[in-house]
């Protein structure tokens, strides 16, 4: 299983970004997803949550301008950020709970769950 991010760069506070996450693999179902952000010299933080349900947690310095969803028949979770600020910079990092599963021979089909990490997508937001 491989989470794909892209979407990061350079704006001016005030600007938007839309960041997106792709899970591939071999992908029985998807749980949890969210995205995390980590400022340099600061610990990794959850920024946005999303169940498989659709219920949605944010951080409070984000909510009101940040917004999470998820399409799981693409296994894709997307991040739409307005309104950004200089605070905002940070590499972006998706995680996914993925249960993943094995075709054995003869039609058994066996799974594994566990979290799963993106590369990162950088942004940077300038005042």
């Amino acid at each position: 299983v491989q989470l794909q991010a892209s979407g990061g760069g350079s704006v001016q506070a005030g600007e938007s970004l839309n960041l997106s996450c792709k899970s591939t693999g071999n992908i029985l179902d998807i749980g949890m997803m969210g995205w995390y952000r980590q400022a340099p010299g600061n610990q990794r933080e959850s920024v946005a949550n999303i169940t498989v349900h659709g219920s949605v947690s944010l951080v409070d310095s984000v909510r009101g301008r940040f917004t999470v969803f998820r399409d799981d028949a693409k296994n894709t979770l997307g991040l739409q950020m307005t309104s950004l600020k200089p605070e905002d910079t940070g590499v972006y990092y998706c995680k996914a709970n993925i249960r993943v599963y094995t075709d054995h021979e003869g039609g058994t089909l066996t799974w594994v769950g566990a979290d799963y990490w993106g590369q990162g997508t950088l942004v940077t937001v300038s005042s």
